[in-house]
């Protein structure tokens, strides 16, 4: 005899696709994103497609040499705007400031520490940054750092480094360089935290714009992806990256141009600071500017036209010559 009940049926779980880079620190990150959505929204299924982007590829070029338009973003963007993935998750410092048409930044999570930090080879336990011997060997490959610390430390010598965390810190236990430069965050993000010596003070090394934020990218218009990371999203830290991405876009600097930054909110008001250098870090150009968070945009508008008054538009057109002999 036939039966009438019908069986019930589960509805299939929704699969929501996460893009990130295969390296130790984004897997790190975008497993912490995953997980704090997976939280929120149990009734869903969060899945990680890794991918390898131009910068993981290029590891024996300067990023300064080989360009800043999207190095470690364009695959992860080119899979969204396939349909591959629905958002991605990067190290905020590393997403251009003009995104590919039809994409957004959908969320902004809160900041680690966005200082940089000293981490040293063991036979330099007992110094700091400006005890260091003359001659040290210091490693960065980034052009910020690099002409911040020649400002300051002209007798050091720099050196370049590439490849990831784990890399950089076996070649400088292997003794290539006396000293290297790292980011806090990512060093704490991956339990290294013990290998910070020292928290390079801001009046050493203004950080990188987005430096220790995470931005999550998805598609626009894609309402139900916005939804969800949006709940991942800290204002405070949201209203300062916003300053300082736009303080970057209008002055079109890139990873190869020195732009550094520093934002604080403080009773309610943000302040912005940002500098400008030239490449041999004898011209550093820094101003700051306050206001209300809300105005955060424009507030870094106006500071990239203050630095630019001010002999910033020289070091910029000088660097841009420069890169394109």
């Amino acid at each position: 005899m036939t039966s009438l009940v019908s069986t019930p049926t589960t509805a299939p779980t929704r699969t929501i696709r996460i893009g990130s880079r295969k390296s130790q620190l984004a897997l790190v990150q975008t497993h912490w994103v995953r997980d704090e959505l997976q939280k929120r929204f149990p009734e869903l299924t969060f899945e990680v497609t890794t991918m390898d982007t131009q910068g993981d590829k290029v590891l024996d070029v300067s990023l300064s040499k080989i360009g800043d338009k999207g190095l470690f973003t364009q695959e992860l963007e080119d899979g969204m705007l396939q349909g591959n993935i629905d958002f991605a998750v990067h190290s905020l410092k590393d997403l251009p400031t003009r995104l590919p048409e039809g994409l957004m930044l959908g969320c902004i999570t809160e900041r680690e520490d966005p200082a940089d930090a000293l981490v040293v080879h063991e036979k330099h336990q007992d110094k700091q940054l400006d005890t260091l011997p003359k001659g040290a060997v210091i490693g960065t490959s980034s052009l910020r750092r690099l002409a911040q610390l020649r400002h300051h430390f002209p007798h050091f010598t720099f050196k370049d480094i590439r490849g990831n965390l784990n890399t950089r810190l076996r070649k400088l236990d292997e003794g290539q360089y006396d000293a290297i430069i790292l980011a806090v965050a990512g060093l704490k993000r991956l339990d290294m935290g013990d290998r910070i010596h020292q928290v390079i003070p801001a009046d050493l090394s203004l950080h990188a714009v987005g430096q220790g934020a995470l931005g999550i990218e998805c598609r626009m218009g894609d309402d139900e992806i916005l939804a969800l990371i949006k709940t991942l999203e800290d204002s405070s830290t949201a209203y300062r990256c916003l300053a300082e991405r736009a303080f970057l876009r209008e002055l079109e600097g890139g990873c190869q141009v020195p732009i550094g930054v520093n934002t604080k909110i403080n009773d309610g008001v943000l302040t912005l600071m940002g500098l400008v250098a030239s490449l041999d870090g004898q011209t550093l150009i820094k101003d700051t500017v306050q206001g209300h968070p809300d105005d955060a945009e424009n507030m870094g508008t106006q500071l990239a036209q203050n630095v630019r008054s001010q002999g910033a538009q020289t070091i910029l057109d000088a660097i841009n010559a420069e890169n394109r002999q």
